[in-house]
């Protein structure tokens, strides 16, 4: 009993479904939300740019400029 109990208050031990598979169609749902998104708060295409083109650690520098890519051909797409 206690070790259910343990389970249920320790969050390493809690069991989650398995995540969809990201598609194709939810990268470009997302970018597409995200440019609406800057233009409705009056960001400019090289405000996005810069923010996607930050340094972090959740993408390589290569993939962060594919990404910058992809959101400038969006963002024209879009008018």
């Amino acid at each position: 009993m206690l070790s259910s109990l343990t389970a249920i208050s320790d969050p390493t031990h809690v069991s989650l479904p398995e995540a969809a598979p990201v598609t194709e169609d939810h990268v470009l749902a997302a970018i597409v939300g995200v440019i609406q998104a800057a233009r409705q708060q009056g960001q400019s295409l090289e405000e996005v740019q810069a923010a996607v083109l930050a340094d972090d650690a959740l993408l390589e520098q290569p993939i962060r400029k594919l990404l910058s890519d992809i959101v400038v051909e969006a963002w024209n797409r879009i008018g």
